[in-house]
């Protein structure tokens, strides 16, 4: 399978769709989930056009995977969340939906249940208040 240049990442990159952004440089994007597990769940692309894990250069998922550190540390801190989940599904086995490579960032806290994908839409104001407060963390 090929790249898809129609999937929902790559028009926000381009700026084709919506995204309540949380972070940004040159080679990366991180931004809410639009349907969260969790509350803070956030996910972190790069700008580079990969499908999955095995797609992407070794360099640019080494610059990728600083960014997931660093925002999962934000997100961590915001939502004062005692655990951070990192999750990065490579594959329609694996459950990837979305086939441009991306790393899930999600707050943990004990006995919360994990759930592989969320079926409901975030609200809007809800999306741009929890983004505001990752942000805040990153400063």
């Amino acid at each position: 399978m090929s790249y898809d240049n129609d999937n929902i990442f790559a028009k926000i990159l381009r700026g084709e769709a919506p995204a309540f952004k949380v972070y940004e440089d040159a080679q990366t994007l991180a931004f809410m989930d639009l349907m969260p597990q969790v509350p803070g769940h956030t996910l972190v692309i790069p700008k580079y056009p990969a499908q999955d894990l095995f797609d992407v250069d070794a360099a640019i998922l080494g610059d990728t995977i600083q960014v997931v550190q660093r925002v999962g540390a934000a997100v961590k801190q915001a939502f004062e969340a005692p655990g951070i989940m990192i999750a990065q599904l490579s594959g329609a086995a694996a459950g990837q939906t979305v086939f441009h490579i991306h790393f899930h960032i999600l707050p943990r806290f004990e006995g919360l249940e994990f759930k592989l994908h969320a079926r409901q839409v975030e609200a809007a104001d809800v999306l741009a208040a929890h983004a505001e407060r990752i942000r805040s963390c990153l400063a």
